[in-house]
């Protein structure tokens, strides 16, 4: 039925002007607004997008909505902390000095944007 479809993702933030600044600056992406609707979108590798909107009771995602397939996970993650990002530890998942978990599934390290959401760097291999 949708097989022809290009079908896209979204998420909400409480702050657009930080998720622009976080995506565009931070993280390097090509962001574009529409002001007359007021929405980002986050183009990706490929013909990806992903549609980003405000919402006055914004609840960050309590899993990870972006995954970054990277090849070297440790130089994405200096990367990131060069640039004020810090990685996040959770309970159940092991991780070493940097925030990176490995050995049990890929090699990951999750982060968050600006209203909570959660990201991950993740070894492209897996």
């Amino acid at each position: 039925m949708f097989g022809d479809s290009k079908a896209f993702s979204g998420f909400s933030v409480d702050d657009l002007g930080k998720a622009k600044e976080f995506y565009g600056t931070t993280l390097g992406l090509r962001v574009t607004e529409d002001e007359g609707m007021g929405l980002l979108s986050l183009h990706l590798a490929g013909d990806t997008t992903v549609l980003v909107y405000p919402k006055e009771d914004h609840r960050p995602a309590d899993f990870t909505i972006l995954n970054f397939p990277v090849d070297d996970v440790d130089r994405a993650v200096d990367e990131l902390a060069a640039r004020g990002v810090r990685t996040e530890r959770y309970e159940g998942f092991e991780a070493d000095e940097k925030g990176i978990m490995r050995g049990d599934g890929p090699t990951i390290a999750w982060f968050k944007d600006p209203a909570g959401n959660v990201l991950s760097v993740l070894d492209q291999g897996f």
